[in-house]
């Protein structure tokens, strides 16, 4: 796919907008919204929160629906490799040119809201979100899902009022936004609750389920627990992607699907082939190359890396000795979690840093690993490591490479093995 020949300078002006919209809240998208006349009331709404799960919960309800014959939206973020991955129809991305058009129609509506005060200019994730609402308004979407970017209560998603709230998993993350207790996590996340709509809730801690609940009750709302309707985990779901915890997200999907079935009912049938069809990349996704295997694993908090531990144990033990691992994450306090358990699982530990301002250096990674590590250490730089699409230099002949850590990193991965020509959109993402 080819980019037109202006999406380059629109990519620039999106680029610009990352540090626009420096006030942290929600005020700047109902300004929006108002402005382009409400597209987001043009269509039935899933909102989903959620410290992990939140995208695999959403791909697996969209998969869902999609088999029963509905016309789906999906957006979430970030992208891997293509922008436009954030702005799905029927599991179709947005290309460059409906991006360029869609920029043309946003920028003077973003430009008369920013005219008092510059912060006041909505952000590239408003302007993604904004886009969003407009394709889906247009495509006349049956249902569409929406993940949060960060937190709930002040997301641009939080501008809408829907079917279904979701809340998949809470733990410590982006705690400098969100706060540094679960608690107080949970009441940004809980955010998404409207008065009187229904609330659903995936595996959470004791201290976020009871947070949850009273946000609920406080609002009028009736509330379903994926732990009540699924007791243990022999009773869940079973889909293709890996890991328990996916089965745990595939068990949301389906109490979705229970809690809308009179608005939106399905044929029961019809769940179990779509749970083995989903498409969620970079989240233990496995590629061949011409001679190894390659694992693309995005893990970038601490929750994330006890699910890393649970599939690279596993792996260890078919294969009968450790992989190789490469990891690169954004920030000390995820890194430590995420070194602690590569360290673990590694025959060699190749570490990087992805090509993000909030990246963490190799060697402050190195600083993370414990004491305990065995597996020697390398610091890398990916062009060493992918030179070319399909190649990957680590190992020998049958060997298994697993990449992890931030969902940025498992972006330039798949770019590199996959886009001839690079793409270059992985600088298009969200300062948190």
């Amino acid at each position: 796919m080819s980019a037109p020949a202006d999406y380059n300078a629109t990519r620039d002006y999106l680029y610009s907008l990352k540090h626009k919209g420096a006030k942290y809240g929600i005020d700047r998208m109902r300004l929006f919204v108002d402005a382009l006349g409400h597209p987001e009331r043009a269509f039935p709404v899933i909102h989903v929160a959620g410290t992990n799960g939140k995208g695999s919960t959403c791909s697996i309800m969209e998969a869902i629906y999609r088999a029963n014959g509905y016309k789906t939206g999906l957006y979430s973020s970030p992208h891997l490799v293509r922008q436009g991955e954030r702005v799905q129809v029927n599991r179709e991305i947005l290309d460059e040119a409906d991006i360029v058009a869609y920029t043309q129609q946003l920028k003077p509506v973003a430009e008369r809201i920013g005219e008092g005060d510059p912060d006041d200019h909505p952000s590239f994730f408003e302007f993604m979100t904004a886009m969003a609402f407009l394709r889906f308004a247009e495509q006349k979407v049956d249902l569409a899902f929406l993940e949060t970017g960060l937190g709930g209560r002040l997301d641009a998603t939080n501008v809408v009022d829907p079917e279904l709230s979701i809340i998949t998993s809470v733990s410590l993350d982006h705690i400098e936004q969100l706060g540094d207790t679960i608690e107080q996590i949970t009441s940004e996340k809980a955010g998404i609750i409207k008065a009187g709509k229904p609330v659903l809730i995936g595996k959470l801690p004791a201290e976020a389920e009871a947070v949850v609940r009273q946000v609920a009750k406080d609002k009028g709302c009736p509330l379903t627990s994926v732990c009540e309707r699924f007791p243990d985990i022999e009773t869940l779901p079973e889909t293709n992607l890996s890991g328990s915890f996916q089965r745990w997200n595939a068990a949301t999907a389906v109490c979705a699907t229970e809690i809308l079935s009179e608005r939106f009912p399905i044929k029961p049938e019809l769940t179990a082939p779509a749970l083995q069809s989903i498409h969620w990349p970079g989240r233990w996704e496995t590629m061949q190359l011409a001679d190894k295997t390659l694992i693309l694993d995005a893990s970038h908090n601490p929750e994330g890396s006890e699910m890393l531990d649970e599939n690279l144990q596993k792996l260890v033990k078919d294969l009968g000795k450790k992989p190789i691992i490469v990891a690169g994450t954004l920030g000390e306090f995820r890194a430590r979690s995420l070194m602690a358990v590569v360290s673990r699982h590694a025959r060699e530990l190749h570490l990087l840093a992805p090509d993000q301002s909030r990246a963490t250096p190799t060697d402050v990674l190195e600083t993370c690993i414990p004491e305990t590590n065995t597996a020697p250490i390398y610091h890398r730089q990916l062009e060493e490591i992918l030179p070319a699409v399909g190649i990957c230099t680590l190992g020998e002949p049958g060997d298994t490479i697993v990449v992890t850590g931030s969902l940025y990193l498992i972006g330039e991965v798949l770019e590199r093995l996959t886009c001839e020509t690079p793409v270059q959109q992985g600088k298009l993402q969200d300062t948190p």
